[in-house]
């Protein structure tokens, strides 16, 4: 389907640009720039939310596998390793993979939204240029990666005050995820730049079968089927490593033959340090976000594990079950941060902040019907999880979700705002917010009301806390998720996203 011809004059008027995004010199050769497909249809679609539901369905449907498989590791893990250490290793690793993808947030932030304004405005040569800078900044971030997990990896454990009886099963879980590390940033770079162009659906072709690789590999290696040793933990970390590798396999053939515009070149592989610049000017304070997220993230989640086995392990469990609300939420904010990075690049901003309101809208009613579920159904889907093996560990994470019902609503703003803001480009405001949350509310708060002491480092002060142990840090966790929606509204509604220059 081709653009309305309201689009006309910018995707075709300029014919000529440079892969920087500057218009060419008078004798440039560069073809007329031509509209992906996919950019096509979601810019020609009437109203908002029909090109949404065209973004985010395909990446609804992706985390969902991503979700089937963490449930199937959580189901294996409490039905055929008994223990709450063996639980609890599993929550942290949640986290730590989390960590691993989003070490590459930067590359991918940048890349997404440049690859979007210039693929909006038509310029396909200028989105493949920054493609293959991706690409390449992703490979020398991966090896300085890989060698730092294999060298301070356990130290990392210890530093998150994992109960001592649960440190040597997350290290040793690590220890076979590391050498997937240059293929985790392969799938998490190459996604990016797909979504950016508005291909939301190889990325979800490409976890179809990564998932299922990961899950029956897991399953196999961890019982030992068809003739396969039993290798008890250490095989869903292997089967995880196993499913990265098909996946960037799969992402990378993609590149290689092309899709809608964005194709492999050899000769372009080599740096492009003006490119690279602005890639990491527009994703550097989106990848600081990121970071300054996971940051606060395993602070708090370091508190926690001061509370015990059990409070860990609930944690680590009741996260995995809060994802169901992530998928449609997450969808969603792929979709508004793809579609804002489009229309704002076709100089549609006042469509562009339809979509991000409808967006918004959807999520928000998504994520309060599975708060429903979780405040009088979360104890169902607990002991399918858990059965009976951890009975502490099943009532602490009942606890969980019957309070992060609360925040769901929130969530679903701050997450679809902060897409919003990112695909404009707009990443240092999200930066202030995530740190004003996150570092300031939530992990001086959770300590504040979980511990009976709060000691206040550097001026030898304490303070008297709530003691309400680990729910205590779980409506920390709420408060600061309904500070940061409200701050996104604030932003949004002003409008100053609007006006980002990338």
């Amino acid at each position: 389907m081709s653009a309305p011809s309201n689009h006309e004059p910018l995707l075709k008027g300029s014919a000529e640009h440079s892969t920087t995004g500057q218009p060419s010199s008078a004798g440039s050769s560069i073809p007329t720039p031509r509209v992906n497909p996919i950019v096509g249809a979601a810019l020609a679609s009437p109203g908002a939310l029909r090109p949404l539901l065209r973004l985010a369905l395909p990446v609804f449907f992706e985390e969902s596998l991503n979700l089937l498989v963490g449930y199937t590791d959580w189901w294996l893990t409490g039905h055929y390793l008994e223990g709450a250490a063996f639980q609890a290793a599993m929550g942290l690793m949640a986290y730590l993979i989390w960590l691993l993808m989003s070490l590459f947030s930067a590359v991918a932030i940048g890349a997404s939204a440049l690859v979007g304004r210039f693929a909006g405005a038509g310029n396909m040569a200028g989105a493949r240029r920054v493609a293959h800078q991706a690409l390449l900044a992703g490979v020398f971030l991966a090896a300085a990666l890989t060698a730092i997990a294999y060298v301070g990896g356990l130290p990392f454990i210890r530093l998150l005050r994992l109960p001592e009886e649960a440190t040597p099963l997350a290290w040793r879980y690590l220890f076979w995820v590391i050498p997937a590390i240059p293929a985790i940033m392969i799938e998490q770079v190459a996604i990016a730049i797909l979504r950016g162009a508005g291909d939301t659906v190889t990325g979800l072709y490409t976890k179809v079968v990564v998932n299922l690789v990961n899950a029956l590999c897991s399953a196999a290696l961890l019982l030992g089927w068809g003739g396969l040793p039993a290798l008890g933990w250490e095989g869903l970390a292997i089967g995880t490593s196993i499913g990265h590798a098909v996946g960037a396999a799969i992402l990378l053939a993609v590149l290689v033959r092309g899709r809608d515009g964005i194709g492999w070149r050899f000769r372009e592989l080599t740096p492009d340090w003006g490119l690279l610049a602005r890639m990491f000017r527009v994703g550097g304070p989106g990848g600081l976000d990121v970071l300054a997220v996971l940051g606060c993230h395993l602070s708090y989640v370091s508190i926690i594990n001061t509370l015990g086995t059990d409070s860990a392990a609930a944690h680590g469990l009741g996260v995995e079950l809060e994802a169901m609300a992530y998928a449609p939420a997450s969808s969603f904010a792929v979709a508004a941060s793809a579609i804002t990075g489009l229309l704002l690049g076709a100089n549609e901003p006042r469509r562009a902040g339809r979509a991000i309101l409808t967006a918004a809208i959807v999520a928000v009613l998504f994520c309060s019907t599975m708060g429903l579920v979780f405040y009088h159904g979360g104890w169902v889907l607990v002991e399918w999880f858990v059965g009976e093996s951890s009975p502490r560990t099943a009532l602490l994470a009942r606890d969980y979700l019957r309070i992060v019902s609360f925040s769901m609503p929130f969530l679903a703003t701050t997450m679809v705002l902060t897409g919003a803001l990112r695909g404009a480009g707009d990443t240092l405001c999200s930066l202030a917010v995530t740190f004003t949350g996150l570092a300031l509310i939530r992990v001086p708060g959770a300590a504040w009301l979980a511990w009976d002491e709060l000691p206040i480092p550097g001026l030898g002060v304490t303070l008297d806390g709530w003691n309400l142990g680990v729910q205590g840090a779980w409506w920390a966790m709420v408060i600061d998720v309904a500070i940061r929606s409200l701050l996104l509204a604030i932003r949004f509604t002003t409008g100053g996203w609007k006006r980002v220059h990338v």
